[in-house]
């Protein structure tokens, strides 16, 4: 075994390292190089979030201050510009920039990092007193916090919240931000949300949800929010640690930029949830088992989510609270299934029962975890293909930490009690070599039945997702995308407007080449899982979260939240 702090040859030889040491920035946009064929309907911007790369900050007179855990890193935000030409190939143009400088700038004078976390690991030495000091004078609101997990274009009742700069046209063939992108928000596990400028990628301002809604007072909502496709109305929840826990389910209108508080639920676990689902009458809210311990007091004792989730308990089963979102009768349906977790739901959509034909059923798919095991994975130690922490994460503790396709099934919603649960039927789950994580579809099937899903797949070939997959949850059959070194991240579905089958479309992948150190946009036909065309990079960029893609076409459309 290896020594403490010691180096190994990468895992499979695939370097991914790289991803985890990115610093580079760059203000002004520089053109990529093009090969293939990129389908004229693709033009527009796409924006990225996540962590730069480099999880670390060189201090003069000290030891280099290391982030602990790859949900920290500091936020970086991308625009790839995407340019169809008349007379040539589509032309494509990068720019990026960090969005927590002064943050950086802090912990370089410091060493310290005091803000809430989602998984830093602090100095075992701190006292018992200091942890109780933190209990009764909880820290004060951070402007500066770290908000890079998902991003909004024009969100209702934040578009006014903060004047935005004035919009600059870019000097790239007269382009400046797609047509009706007036604001674009980075959001994140926190009610809080920063403002972006579009086309600098310069953080411009801040709000708290609370400017919503003054019940909207609790500290934690979820990063991705859900709209109505339709309407474009934005649903989510804000988590409040009071007496007891506290969700309260709210709606803002697209139309008016109000919001409404639509349901409150009193009698569920406080619990670490990323997402929600949306169907076209109904909000499910499922608690899965990632439970705060202390009714949620100890987040103020470890000033971090993840060692404030109690261990996994199989016994506890998952809830599923159904809220009607067109008559706001509040909950109007429970369900339990057994024990799970997840990040990411997928889609919800409402069918004629499969028992009771005059009544209804809510269909649901989410990426799921057989328990907690990922969120201690995802610690960079555990990335790194030269960490020996890697090997921690081999063999069974590998697998529990993969995730699966799983659709259920809540029976007869119409006729459901609001108080005693009902069962969550599992209808399939995928293998794991077929199942992926930060999972998409045809943005037009949303709240509708949908038969593909693609996402990012872990097969165990890095220490990091190392391949796409489309899976067809009719025929239960995968199709892959994969290349040695090479880590995709999550593929954007962009709809081909004369398309007519589900798969009729491209998707958009920033990968890495870890074997060239460079990274490059693929463009894949969402139907084959073939590469089109790419744009190579002169850079890495760092392996990063969600994005976010804005039509160039008028009648593209602002994209709906997910």
């Amino acid at each position: 075994m290896p020594a403490h702090g010691a180096t190994i040859e990468p895992s499979n030889h695939w370097p991914a390292d790289i991803g985890f040491e990115v610093e580079q920035q760059v203000h002004d946009p520089v053109e990529l190089t093009v090969i293939g064929t990129i389908p004229s309907y693709v033009a527009g911007t796409l924006y990225r979030t996540g962590p730069r790369g480099s999880h670390r900050i060189d201090r003069e007179k000290s030891d280099a201050f290391a982030l602990s855990h790859w949900f920290d890193g500091f936020t970086q935000n991308h625009r790839f510009q995407i340019i169809p030409s008349k007379d040539g190939p589509t032309r494509i143009f990068y720019n990026a920039r960090s969005a927590v400088d002064p943050l950086i700038e802090d912990i370089r004078k410091t060493g310290q990092l005091d803000s809430f976390t989602f998984g830093q690991k602090r100095d075992p030495c701190t006292s018992i007193f200091r942890k109780i000091l933190g209990i009764f004078i909880p820290p004060k609101e951070n402007t500066n916090a770290n908000i890079g997990v998902t991003l909004a274009a024009n969100p209702p009742g934040l578009y006014s919240t903060v004047p935005s700069s004035p919009m600059k046209r870019s000097a790239i063939s007269g382009q400046g931000s797609p047509p009706g992108l007036q604001t674009l928000w980075a959001k994140t596990d926190a009610a809080i949300y920063r403002q972006i400028d579009p086309e600098t990628l310069e953080p411009i301002g801040y709000a708290n949800q609370s400017v919503l809604h003054p019940a909207l007072c609790g500290n934690l909502s979820g990063a991705h929010a859900r709209s109505d496709p339709v309407t474009g109305d934005v649903y989510n929840y804000n988590l409040d640690f009071g007496r007891v826990p506290t969700y309260r389910v709210f709606r803002v209108s697209a139309a008016t930029g109000k919001t409404d508080i639509i349901a409150i639920i009193t009698d569920a676990p406080g619990a670490y949830l990323h997402s929600i689902l949306l169907t076209k009458n109904h909000v499910i809210l499922c608690v899965w088992n990632a439970r705060y311990a202390w009714g949620g007091l100890k987040l103020l004792w470890e000033r971090n989510i993840l060692d404030s989730i109690a261990s996994f308990d199989p016994t506890r089963k998952a809830l599923w609270y159904v809220i009607d979102r067109i008559h706001d009768k509040g909950v109007v349906a429970k369900f339990e299934s057994d024990p799970f977790f997840c990040f990411h739901t997928i889609n919800a959509w409402e069918e004629p029962s499969s028992t009771h034909p005059s009544n209804v059923d809510i269909v649901a798919d989410l990426s799921i975890y057989e328990n907690l095991d990922i969120l201690k994975r995802l610690y960079y130690e555990n990335l790194m293909s030269t960490s020996p922490g890697f090997q921690d994460f081999a063999g069974d503790k590998r697998a529990t930490s993969r995730p699966m396709l799983r659709r259920f099934r809540l029976k007869s919603i119409l006729s459901g009690s609001a108080s005693q649960p009902e069962v969550a039927v599992e209808e399939f789950t995928a293998p794991k070599d077929y199942s992926c994580d930060l999972p998409t579809v045809n943005p037009r099937t949303l709240t509708n039945p949908s038969r593909y899903i693609y996402g990012v797949i872990d097969r165990g070939n890095s220490t990091f997702y190392d391949g796409l997959v489309k899976y067809d949850t009719y025929t239960r059959e995968p199709t892959f995308w994969f290349h040695q070194g090479q880590n995709p991240g999550e593929p954007i579905f962009i709809p081909d407007p004369d398309g007519e089958d589900e798969h009729d479309g491209v998707l958009l992948s920033v990968v890495l080449d870890s074997l060239e150190g460079k990274s490059f946009l693929l463009v894949l036909d969402a139907r084959t899982m073939e590469e089109l065309g790419r744009a190579s990079m002169e850079c890495a960029v760092g392996l990063g979260f969600h994005g976010l893609y804005t039509s160039s076409s008028s009648s593209g459309g602002i994209p709906v939240e997910v």
